[in-house]
């Protein structure tokens, strides 16, 4: 069972008994994060952080403040890559990433692939040039575009198994329509891909009240 408590100094008291992941509700990364508890199941408790005004408790054990960050005992992980990573491998069933490591690899390839072409233009898009905003938007869809193809060979990402690659990229698409913009019909096969995995019990599961109150 999942649960949700808002209060980041009590979070912390318990990390010692309860794994708690500290998680901005609007952010893609929590997002990808959240995907990776409800399809494993996993035990924690959730405390959401408003970004704005993050408690000083979260500066002391994460340096960079950012989010998700995961308090697991004395652990603590502030990566969204490592803390995806670390829930798989500390909770191996089901697996989202493949055990043959030469698959394994495939699958990080195609990962920094997204993250290099894909996310590092998220940064443009609150640039107060809008002209940057807009060049990076274009860039973006085009970047889409040229991924196409690996939406088109299967039900998911590189299989017909829901994976790691599909908790990443799943909420970022997701979030399109937020950012304006808007898949052209050449793309069915990305338009299908999302509709097949905001089905999944653990995608709908993952949502937090701001997508939901964004799709209204």
């Amino acid at each position: 069972m999942i649960s949700k408590n808002n209060s980041a100094l009590a979070q912390i008291s318990n990390r010692k008994s309860v794994m708690t992941l500290f998680n901005d509700p609007d952010s893609i990364y929590s997002h990808m994060t959240r995907i990776v508890l409800f399809e494993k199941g996993i035990s924690i408790q959730i405390c959401d952080v408003d970004m704005a005004q993050p408690p000083e408790d979260i500066v002391e054990i994460n340096p960079y403040c950012t989010m998700p960050t995961l308090v697991d005992r004395e652990l603590i992980i502030y990566n969204y890559r490592l803390v995806m990573d670390y829930l798989d491998e500390r909770f191996p069933h089901p697996p989202l990433m493949p055990v043959d490591p030469v698959l394994r690899a495939q699958y990080r390839l195609t990962l920094l692939r997204f993250e290099q072409d894909w996310f590092s233009l998220l940064k443009f898009f609150d640039n107060e040039n809008q002209k940057i905003v807009k060049q990076a938007k274009v860039d973006l869809l085009n970047q889409i575009m040229l991924s196409v193809d690996i939406f088109k060979a299967s039900n998911f990402i590189l299989s017909d198994d829901f994976s790691m690659l599909d908790c990443v990229v799943a909420p970022f698409l997701w979030k399109l329509p937020e950012f304006e913009i808007e898949l052209p019909r050449s793309m069915k096969s990305i338009k299908n891909y999302i509709a097949r995995v905001s089905e999944r019990e653990s995608f709908m599961a993952s949502l937090s009240k701001i997508d939901f109150i964004s799709d209204d």
